[in-house]
């Protein structure tokens, strides 16, 4: 996997990092809840000021993808409420994402976007892609509403993710757009104590986050 090897389109000679802003990208997409074909283009998403969640996954009809998104749906609510758009993406087209959230029992609740990269050219950018097996690895990347990256996470294929965490980042990240001076230390929550960093908090982060 190398998101640098791209001679045939110099546009994506540099992969998406986190704290930067990424380029624009347009994908075909699949749409459970009309039942057709659209296009995720994040720009447009970013004109509307929404957050952006980018879950990629291997492939259809395997086996730990549809615990994945099934998991990912079930929390799919609270995400647009935070003010997200979530879109799933591998390498399959769009026709057998539609053939396979007809025909997978487990995809019932999935109503997000299923975006198409066969191509890989997203995929490389966003540096998930395997050129061994041509699939993509389990990456899941939040955008800010100014197109900034602000969250990635790379797991390899055996190992399944937890939606309830991505929510847990997306409050954080949705937090700290409105209280720039403040941090959140692990294992934060809405309502926890957040970190102000500054001279006065070097060596006290204990009696900041349990005052007396």
């Amino acid at each position: 996997m190398d998101c640098c090897d791209h001679d045939h389109d110099d546009d994506l000679l540099e992969c998406a990092k986190v704290g930067q802003k990424i380029r624009n990208f347009t994908l075909e997409a699949f749409d459970p809840t009309e039942g057709g074909f659209c296009e995720v283009d994040s720009a447009k998403i970013q004109k509307r000021k929404k957050w952006l969640v980018l879950f990629f996954y291997p492939a259809d009809f395997t086996f730990v993808c549809p615990t994945e998104l099934a998991d990912l749906a079930a929390q799919h609510a609270r995400l647009k409420k935070l003010g997200a758009e979530v879109v799933s993406v591998s390498t399959d087209t769009k026709f057998a994402h539609l053939a396979w959230k007809s025909s997978e029992r487990m995809l019932e609740g999935v109503k997000f976007l299923m975006a198409a990269d066969p191509a890989g050219h997203v995929s490389r950018y966003f540096d998930v892609w395997d050129q061994e097996s041509g699939l993509d690895l389990r990456g899941t990347f939040i955008v800010n509403p100014e197109g900034v990256l602000v969250s990635s996470e790379v797991n390899f294929y055996n190992v399944g993710r937890n939606a309830e965490e991505l929510v847990r980042k997306m409050e954080a990240n949705v937090y700290l757009a409105k209280h720039p001076a403040e941090a959140c230390p692990a294992r934060w929550n809405p309502g926890d104590k957040t970190l102000t960093p500054s001279e006065a908090l070097v060596g006290k982060v204990y009696e900041a986050l349990n005052p007396e």
